[in-house]
């Protein structure tokens, strides 16, 4: 059996971008996205607020950011999350690969809600998605020149292997943060104002 492998790569993403993952960001609320499960978080802040000392963006709002990152590295929230795949994941390689708008974390204007988040995830995705379907095998197995020394000598079908994977474990630790969000909250409501359990009388 022959097998096209731009079809096999294409779908691998596509399919649970789809059905599973964009679909569980839908009502996304502006406090979901810039809630801080714990202390210390990594954010998308306005730009008063940076707490880095060496936040990056262009825009009203930051992305908190140290380099060498902390060890342990933070807990990062949904905004944070959301911010590094549309610019590290995809954005500045949709830049370098497809000719897409020049894209890098210091000169990127994050987004202060979560529609805006949104919006600019489904631009970014849909520029990568359609830069790898033109894609011919030639193409696929030629190094990649990412942008990322990292992976630079990969061939771009790894590179396009690693950006799904991204995607797709980013995607589902967002999808967690809104469960721990909601479960939270829903605690909160089931607590009196001491913090005690409600009894039903």
């Amino acid at each position: 059996m022959e097998i096209d492998w731009n079809e096999q790569l294409v779908a691998q993403l596509d399919r649970h971008w789809r059905h599973q993952l964009r679909p569980r960001l839908d009502g996304l609320s502006d406090d979901e996205y810039v809630w801080e499960p714990v202390a210390g978080a990594w954010n998308v802040r306005p730009r008063d607020d940076d707490r880095t000392g060496s936040a990056a963006g262009s825009g009203s709002h930051v992305i908190d950011w140290a380099t060498p990152e902390p060890d342990p590295a933070p807990v990062t929230t949904i905004a944070w999350r959301l911010g590094h795949v549309i610019v590290g994941v995809l954005g500045m390689r949709v830049a370098h690969c497809f000719g897409g708008p020049k894209t890098d974390y210091a000169t990127f204007a994050y987004a202060p809600t979560a529609t805006e988040a949104l919006r600019q995830l489904d631009a970014v995705y849909e520029g990568w998605l359609a830069g790898v379907r033109a894609l011919d095998a030639d193409a696929l197995s030629a190094p990649s020149d990412d942008v990322w020394d990292t992976y630079r000598h990969w061939p771009l079908a790894a590179v396009v292997l690693h950006v799904n994977r991204e995607v797709i474990h980013h995607g589902a630790e967002t999808a967690l943060l809104r469960d721990l969000y909601a479960a939270s909250f829903a605690d909160q409501s089931r607590r009196g104002s001491n913090g005690r359990m409600k009894v039903r009388s």
